[in-house]
């Protein structure tokens, strides 16, 4: 049955009208939601950001029940980069390209972070680095377009240095991943421990594969040297393995060791039986911290989540926060706005306050210095204090020459 000319033409006319209502319908939708663009390292590093990402969705899930940002409710759209800088861009690129989203965050490694650093710059886009621990990405490569939130290499380390200086140990071993975070916290500590103590050697350097540390040779290696301390930057799979064959070959009998990151309960709790005595270490004893901030993020983690929180947890959960904190005080999603609202910005964390430094866009979250204790075959810290992030940074001089102008 051939239809009539006219009811042809309203039957288009009705159809490109709907098309319309539809597509307003959508943008309308789309304009109610705030988009956040992560990219991460989740199938590589699982032990530190499977936590994260369950720290990322309760503050989403927080931030929305209490009627979303500005009006608008947060939506995280996340990406794995494949630990490889490349993957990384491609990534960031598809989700301001293809999602359009609103600001990006993430990171775990700090080659990555540098490579989205760099690629905010380019595209004058804004960026939390949120884990990511190198100096560089707010000092030598920094830009007016990325934060970090973590507290940076040389700020852990220079939370350790004290007591490693007051070890009066003159003969150091060191050994780290060879990638950015690695040579970036050995600089740091052979810089910081020099200049407090003076007479200090390093009698032997080990720099190995990331992922894949030959755990025999290297700690043979720093024990033919006969170090009186060790100064150790390894993490995750690779920390393990150094452990197992530091205690089988006595690296560790009589010797104080330095350690970055172990107390993370990530990387502490998969030692088990094998955790070592007395290294000075950072980390995260979720189990002992009593402060109102905590115990709110704790109970509220836990009871999402029927888990104990890692330092991922918290990490992942602060970095969506500080988002919604300076888009509120932004009124706003724009690049520029973001950043004016993001320099000297102040908020709450599970940590306690916390600011991100108009000077260097470096926040003042610190970290727990403390000593591993073997506990019934359980890795613990005790003896731990918490170092405010803001009394272990560079003096403003020092970061202006760090620094390049924005």
């Amino acid at each position: 049955m051939k239809l009539p000319t006219a009811l042809l033409h309203n039957l288009a006319g009705s159809a490109m009208a709907l098309a319309g209502l539809l597509s307003l319908v959508t943008t309308a939708q789309a304009q109610d939601v705030i988009k956040i663009g992560e990219v991460n390292s989740y199938k590589a590093q699982p032990a530190f950001l499977e936590p994260y990402k369950k720290g990322m969705e309760l503050a989403v899930e927080e931030i929305n029940a209490s009627g979303g940002v500005n009006g608008k409710k947060i939506q995280l759209i996340v990406r794995d980069d494949n630990a490889n800088p490349g993957d990384a861009v491609r990534a960031a690129e598809e989700l301001v390209s293809r999602e359009k989203v609103d600001v990006l965050t993430g990171s775990f490694l700090s080659n990555i972070g540098l490579a989205l650093t760099d690629f905010a710059k380019q595209k004058k886009f804004f960026f939390l680095a949120a884990e990511p621990l190198t100096d560089k990405i707010v000092w030598q490569n920094g830009n007016r377009y990325t934060f970090r939130l973590r507290a940076s290499t040389y700020m852990q380390v220079a939370m350790l240095v004290p007591e490693a200086a007051a070890m009066k140990k003159k003969r150091w071993a060191i050994v780290y991943p060879n990638y950015e975070y690695g040579q970036s916290a050995a600089a740091s500590f052979k810089t910081l421990l020099k200049a407090a103590q003076p007479d200090v050697e390093f009698v032997a350097e080990q720099a190995t594969p990331l992922g894949r540390v030959d755990a025999g040779s290297v700690v043979q290696a720093l024990a033919d040297a006969k170090p009186d301390a060790v100064f150790n930057v390894l993490f995750g799979a690779d920390l393990s393995k150094f452990v197992r064959e530091g205690n089988t070959r006595g690296l560790f009998q009589g010797r104080d060791v330095v350690s970055l990151l172990t107390g993370e309960p990530e990387y502490l709790d998969p030692l088990k039986d094998e955790t070592p005595n007395g290294w000075l270490v950072t980390g995260y004893p979720w189990y002992g911290i009593q402060t109102p901030e905590h115990k709110a993020f704790f109970l509220a983690y836990h009871a999402k989540y029927k888990d104990y929180p890692r330092l991922g947890s918290v990490v992942g959960y602060t970095a969506i926060k500080s988002l919604a904190e300076g888009m509120k005080k932004a009124k706003s999603t724009d690049t520029e706005k973001l950043i004016a609202a993001f320099r000297g910005l102040r908020l709450s964390t599970p940590f306690g306050p916390v600011v991100y430094r108009t000077q260097d866009h470096q926040s003042t979250m610190g970290a727990y210095v403390g000593r591993t204790k073997n506990e019934g075959g359980k890795g613990t810290m005790v003896d731990y204090r918490y170092v405010d992030g803001s009394k272990v940074q560079p003096s403003d001089a020092e970061v202006k020459k760090l620094r390049p102008a924005d």
